[in-house]
């Protein structure tokens, strides 16, 4: 099974350029990426990267805190493109489980992303909230997890157990930190990662020899010294 690869970045010149990369299957973006991308109107910057992204996958997510804004939200998100996945919290500010949005755009079709997860009884709830025919990313924040002294791996693992046998859903590793990780979810059979742009770069040149690191490495050594002007 391929371990598809999605860019996290609302960077519209990184979108145009990845967009007709192979090794880029989809994108996932969030309102902090917008607001960095320099967007001023979520909606105009949206169709801005829709007409760019036409085909592929690519994840929008809401940013209401109450259940009735999460889901007009997602309703007019999921008008903007086929291609569009809706991300959804897993529960609002207040820690509450976003069970019966969930369960509402699941059961009208709408292709969602459900994003902010981190553990296993959070995966059980959302699957007992899904229509079983609907599209669905389930994204568990891997690097967040790593970054507190948490191993991502044992629920990563019990995810993909746990979702099998629904072909609809999918496991995305979420808040990747080094390319490996790419081949830890590919060893887990976990079907989507995401990563910033500067990380499907590093994937990009996976190949190389023991012996090709080590002279690429003392090369750049070697002319990091020079540029410094040091002298022993």
């Amino acid at each position: 099974m391929k371990t598809k690869i999605y860019c996290d970045s609302a960077d519209l010149k990184i979108v145009k350029k990845l967009n007709n990369n192979s090794l880029v299957s989809g994108f996932t973006t969030n309102p902090s990426l917008m607001r960095l991308a320099g967007a001023k109107n979520y909606k105009n910057y949206s169709l801005k990267l829709l007409k760019v992204c036409k085909k592929k996958p690519i994840s929008l997510e809401v940013f209401g805190d109450n259940f009735n804004q999460m889901f007009k939200q997602a309703k007019i998100i999921n008008s903007w493109g086929k291609n569009v996945y809706v991300k959804i919290p897993v529960v609002n500010s207040k820690g509450i489980f976003s069970g019966k949005v969930i369960k509402k755009l699941s059961n009208e079709g709408i292709k969602l992303n459900v994003t902010a997860v981190y553990t296993v009884d959070q995966v059980k709830k959302i699957i007992r909230n899904l229509n079983k025919n609907s599209q669905t990313i389930i994204s568990i924040f891997s690097g967040r997890m790593s970054d507190v002294g948490k191993d991502p791996v044992p629920i990563i693992k019990e995810s993909i157990r746990l979702t099998k046998k629904l072909k609809n859903v999918k496991i995305l590793w979420a808040s990747t930190r080094e390319a490996y990780n790419f081949l830890q979810a590919k060893s887990y059979r976990c079907q989507i990662i995401t990563m910033p742009p500067s990380i499907i770069e590093k994937i990009s040149k996976f190949g190389k020899t023991h012996q090709e690191l080590t002279l690429d490495t003392v090369k750049k050594f070697l002319k990091d010294s020079k540029n410094s002007n040091f002298r022993i």
